[in-house]
């Protein structure tokens, strides 16, 4: 039967790829992907036949990939971090209904909620919530709700898509709908390129990060009731008792 692994790559460099991820890749024909993804694995399968597609043409680069794969080659759909999260495997599935020859395999990575959490320390030890705030699927009103809801819960928040070339005041605009809420500082953090070259981290107040600007690499994390900065570190406490 023809075959397509929907592959979570993590953060995108090789050493932060799970063993299953490396195995499917390496044991495929052709890799599809984002020409940013595939440009990070590159390097590490230049045998493979590579194609790409640009941001927004998700719907085609899915069909390619099935296509490719009813052909009877043996294909890899990558995605960054976690291909179940906002990534490809959800609509991979919804599409391959009309390939019914073609079996799908998801491969798992580690989402930038998790790879982030680790570079700040250990943000997500209780309860949390993810969020992107991109308007392009999901109405802006909806995500105005699920940031007012996770506020008032006191959910450790991580934000996906936190800002872009249009929507450049989205962050802001999620910080002044938080700060509502919860205390202006509330300890946050923000890592940039998270496994790659560049890596950034910063911990914050909610009270500074509104008015910090950040971009597409980024992914911004806001803390509960509890969350305190230790060092340069962001720690939520799962609430074991200790001296």
């Amino acid at each position: 039967m023809a075959k397509l692994y929907v592959v979570g790559i993590g953060p995108g460099s090789y050493e932060n790829m799970t063993m299953r991820a490396q195995q499917a890749l390496a044991g495929c024909d052709v890799i599809v992907g984002y020409n940013v993804y595939v440009d990070l694995v590159k390097d590490h399968f230049a045998d493979k036949e590579f194609l790409t597609t640009p941001m927004r043409k998700e719907v085609e680069r899915c069909e390619l990939a099935l296509e490719k794969a009813q052909e009877g080659r043996t294909v890899a759909m990558i995605c960054s971090g976690d291909a179940g999260v906002y990534g490809m495997s959800g609509l991979i599935e919804e599409l391959a209904v009309k390939y019914p020859d073609v079996e799908v395999e998801t491969v798992p990575g580690v989402s930038a909620v998790l790879s982030g959490a680790a570079v700040l320390g250990a943000a997500l030890m209780h309860d949390f919530a993810v969020i992107s705030l991109s308007d392009w699927l999901t109405p802006w009103e909806k995500i105005e709700k699920r940031l007012a809801f996770a506020a008032q819960a006191d959910f450790v928040m991580c934000f996906y898509n936190p800002s872009s070339h249009v929507r450049k005041d989205y962050l802001q605009k999620a910080c002044e709908i938080l700060l509502q809420y919860i205390s202006p500082e509330t300890v946050c953090g923000i890592v940039k390129n998270i496994g790659r070259e560049g890596q950034e981290a910063t911990v914050l107040t909610l009270g500074e990060l509104k008015d910090t600007p950040v971009d597409m690499f980024s992914t911004v994390f806001v803390g509960n009731s509890q969350t305190k900065k230790i060092g340069n570190k962001m720690v939520t406490p799962r609430g074991y008792k200790h001296d």
